[in-house]
C-alpha cells in the first residue's frame, strides 16, 4: 500500500477539525449533526437495554437537533407503536418517511404506516404506502394478502366518500340523551317505547344499565330505569326486546350463575312487572363470550354474537329458536355468507324478519367495524351490502335499528353539542338503499272472555297463508291487560288464531290489502259451553263449488288440533251463503261445503261421531246482503259446540 506524504496527512486532519459538522453532506435519512447522531446512537443502545422511554427521549432529542433526521423519526415511530401510542407513531412515521427515498428494506415501515393512516381515514396516504409495500414486501405472505385487501378497502372508502348516502341524523331529546353514554337502541313495533343501554361515566368500570323511554304526543319522555328486577350493581347491556315489548333478552357478565365471561339472560313482562332474569342455560350460553342479542318480532328467535368454537372467525353471528316445549334450540352459525374470518357483531333483525343488519370488519369497508345489511332469500341469506358513507367511517360503527315501516332509523353516534353526552342516540329518515326488503306493519288489540269481559291470557298465532302450515309468529296476550301486538308484513295474507284453555278457538283472516296500515283487533273468546260458536275465517272454496282450496289446510289443521285437545265435545259444522242465486241451490251448496270440512277432519283422525254437518243456505245472514263486503261475511263456515 502506498503511504501518503506526511504533509498531506497533516493537511487532511486539519480540514477535518476546521470544517463545521453542519457543512457535511449527510447520508439519505441520516444526519450530519454530531449531537443528533450521538443522541440517535444513544437511543439504539437504550433499545438494546429494553429501556424504551429513555430510547424515545434520545430519538426525540435527535430530531430536535436535526428535523431532517428521518431514521430517528422511524426508530421513534416503531417504539411508539410498541407502546400502543398510535397517534404518536402515525405522526413520526409520516414525518420520517417523507424524508426517505423508497427502498425495499423499509417495506415494514410502509406497511405499518399504511395501517395507521387507514385507521385514521387518511385513505390517500394509506393507498400510497400499501402500494409501496406491495412493490417491495414479501410475496405470498399474510401481510401481502392483507395489504392487497386493504388497498381495495381504501379505494372503496374513497369512492364511498365521493358518493355519500343522504343521511341527516338528529339527536333525540335531552330526556333520552341525559347520560354520558347511551347506545344500542331498540323500539317496540308501534314505536312508542324505546329501550337502550346507558352509562353515567365513560370508563369500563362505570355501571351499565337498561333504560326505557316512552313517546307521548310525538315526543320522547324522560328515560327511566327499566326495572329494579333487571338493573343491578352488575352491568346489564346490549339488550333487545320483542315487538310487543314483553320479552327481554340482555347481556350480563361475570354473574354468579354465568357459564362464561358474558351470557344472555331472559325476562318476561306481565302487566308492568318484569320477572327475575334467568340465565338462558348451557344450550345457548357457553364458556365463551355470548352477547348482543336481537329478538325477532315475536320474541321466539334470537340472533346474537359469540366467539365460541365452531365459527368462521373470532366473533360470529349465531341463531337460536324457542321450541314448542319452551326450550331454546342449539344455536346455529349463520354461515360463511354472513360470517367471515374477521369480527361480526351487533346483529339487528328487522321486524319483518327478512333483513338482517350487522357490523363486521371482515368484508370490504372503510375501516374498523362497518354496518352492513343482508336480505333473506329462498335458500338463506344473500350477499351483505356495505351501508356506505357517512354512516360508516374509519371508526367502529354498530347498533342500528330500522323501524318496521322502514321510515325511521336509530343509532348511537358522536356527542351532541351542548349536552354532557359523549355518545348519543340519534334518529334519521331511512334512505332508500338502507330499507329492509319488506315493509312491516302491526296489529294490536286485547283478548277478553266473551262472558265476563275480563282480560284473558291467550296464545295468538299467525300463519302465512301462502306457505301452508308455516307459522309466522306466536305471542301471548298479557294476562293482566289482555293486550297483544303482532307484526304483519305488507302484501301478505295471514290466518290469525287466538286460543285459551276452556275457550273456543277464534279465527280471523287478514287480507294482503289490510296490511298497509296498523290494525286494531280485539277478540272475545267464548267459554267452551253448549251453543258457543266461532266463524272459521280461513276456509276457502271457489265460487259455486264445494271443493276445499289448498290454503284451507292451515285452518282445517288448527280445528283438528282444537278438537284433539278437547276430545269430549261434539260440534256442528255449518255452511252459510249469501243471497246471490236460487235459495235451493244455495242450500245444497252450503251443505256440501259443510260435509267437505267434516270429511277432511275425519280423514285426519277425528271421530266421525262427534260431527253434524248442516247447510243453512242464505237463511242466517251475518250481515245485510247490501254490499260485496257484507256478502263475503255471509259466505262462511261456522263451528258450534253441541
Amino acid at each position: 500500500m502506498q503511504r501518503l506524504p506526511l504533509l498531506c496527512l497533516v493537511f487532511f486532519f486539519f480540514l477535518q477539525l476546521t470544517t463545521p459538522a453542519s457543512a457535511q453532506k449527510p447520508i439519505e435519512g441520516g444526519s450530519a449533526n454530531k449531537k443528533a447522531q450521538n443522541a440517535y446512537q444513544e437511543g439504539l443502545k437504550y433499545i438494546q437495554a429494553r429501556d424504551f422511554e429513555k430510547a424515545l427521549a434520545s430519538f426525540n432529542d435527535a430530531v430536535k437537533r436535526d428535523s431532517t433526521f428521518g431514521e430517528a423519526y422511524l426508530e421513534a415511530a416503531g417504539l411508539y407503536r410498541i407502546l400502543q401510542k398510535e397517534e404518536e407513531a402515525y405522526q413520526y412515521f409520516r414525518r420520517g418517511l417523507a424524508k426517505m427515498d423508497l427502498k425495499p428494506g423499509r417495506s415494514a415501515d410502509y406497511y405499518n404506516y399504511a395501517d395507521l393512516a387507514f385507521a385514521r381515514g387518511q385513505y390517500d396516504q394509506a393507498s400510497t404506502y400499501y402500494q409501496h409495500y406491495i412493490q417491495f414486501g414479501k410475496k405470498n405472505s399474510r401481510q401481502m394478502q392483507r395489504a392487497v385487501q386493504q388497498l381495495e378497502n381504501a379505494k372503496f372508502a374513497q369512492n364511498a366518500i365521493k358518493t355519500p348516502v343522504d343521511f341527516k341524523p338528529q339527536p333525540l331529546g335531552e330526556g333520552v340523551n341525559k347520560f354520558n353514554l347511551q347506545y344500542s337502541p331498540v323500539l317496540t313495533a308501534d314505536q312508542q317505547a324505546l329501550l337502550f343501554t346507558a352509562r353515567n361515566g365513560s370508563g369500563e368500570l362505570d355501571d351499565e344499565n337498561l333504560y326505557l323511554a316512552s313517546r307521548k304526543d310525538g315526543q320522547w319522555q324522560a328515560a327511566v330505569p327499566i326495572s329494579e328486577a333487571i338493573n343491578s350493581e352488575l352491568n346489564e347491556g346490549a339488550a333487545s326486546f320483542s315487538g310487543d315489548g314483553r320479552v327481554l333478552v340482555f347481556t350480563s357478565c361475570n354473574r354468579q350463575d354465568s357459564y362464561g365471561s358474558c351470557d344472555l339472560y331472559i325476562s318476561y313482562r306481565e302487566g308492568n312487572e318484569w320477572s327475575k332474569p334467568k340465565n338462558m342455560g348451557r344450550t345457548v350460553n357457553t364458556a365463551s363470550w355470548d352477547s348482543q342479542p336481537s329478538l325477532s318480532a315475536d320474541g321466539r328467535t334470537i340472533y346474537f354474537a359469540s366467539n365460541r368454537k365452531g365459527g368462521q372467525g373470532g366473533e360470529d353471528l349465531w341463531m337460536t329458536k324457542q321450541q314448542d316445549d319452551g326450550n331454546w334450540s342449539l344455536p346455529v352459525n349463520l354461515g360463511p355468507k354472513v360470517n367471515t374470518p374477521g369480527r361480526e357483531n351487533s346483529p339487528f333483525l328487522h321486524a319483518s324478519g327478512n333483513t338482517l343488519y350487522f357490523a363486521t370488519d371482515g368484508l370490504q369497508g372503510m375501516g374498523g367495524l362497518d354496518l352492513f345489511k343482508v336480505n333473506r332469500e329462498q335458500n338463506g341469506w344473500g350477499t351483505p351490502q356495505n351501508m356506505g358513507y357517512p354512516l360508516n367511517t374509519h371508526r367502529d360503527e354498530s347498533s342500528i335499528f330500522i323501524s318496521p315501516d322502514n321510515k325511521t332509523g336509530y343509532y348511537s353516534g358522536q356527542a351532541v353539542a351542548g349536552t354532557k353526552a359523549e355518545v348519543a342516540l340519534l334518529q334519521f329518515e331511512v334512505p332508500e338503499v338502507w330499507k329492509s326488503k319488506t315493509i312491516a306493519s302491526f296489529a294490536q288489540g286485547r283478548v277478553f272472555d266473551a262472558v265476563t269481559k275480563k282480560p284473558l291470557k291467550a296464545t295468538v298465532q299467525v300463519y302465512d297463508l301462502d306457505s301452508a302450515g308455516v307459522i309466522s309468529q306466536q305471542v301471548n296476550s298479557d294476562g293482566t291487560s289482555g293486550a297483544y301486538t303482532i307484526v304483519l308484513n305488507q302484501k301478505q295474507r295471514y290466518a290469525l288464531y287466538v286460543t285459551a284453555p276452556n275457550h273456543v278457538l277464534e279465527s280471523r283472516h287478514i287480507a294482503a290489502t289490510s296490511t298497509s296500515a296498523p290494525l286494531a283487533l280485539d277478540f272475545y273468546l267464548q267459554p267452551l259451553n253448549k251453543g258457543a260458536k266461532a266463524v272459521l275465517s280461513n276456509i276457502f272454496f271457489d265460487t259455486g263449488k264445494a271443493e276445499l282450496r289448498p290454503e284451507s289446510q292451515t285452518e282445517l289443521n288448527k280445528i283438528f288440533q282444537f278438537l284433539k285437545a278437547n276430545p269430549r265435545i261434539q260440534v256442528e259444522i255449518a255452511g252459510h251463503t249469501d243471497n246471490v242465486g236460487q235459495p235451493a241451490a244455495n242450500q245444497k251448496l252450503s251443505e256440501a261445503r259443510a260435509k267437505a270440512v267434516v270429511k277432511y277432519l275425519v280423514s285426519k283422525g277425528a271421530p266421525a261421531s262427534i260431527f253434524q254437518a248442516k247447510g243453512y243456505g242464505q237463511t242466517q245472514p251475518d250481515a245485510p246482503n247490501t254490499s260485496e263486503e257484507n256478502r263475503q261475511l255471509n259466505r262462511r263456515i261456522e263451528m258450534r259446540i253441541l
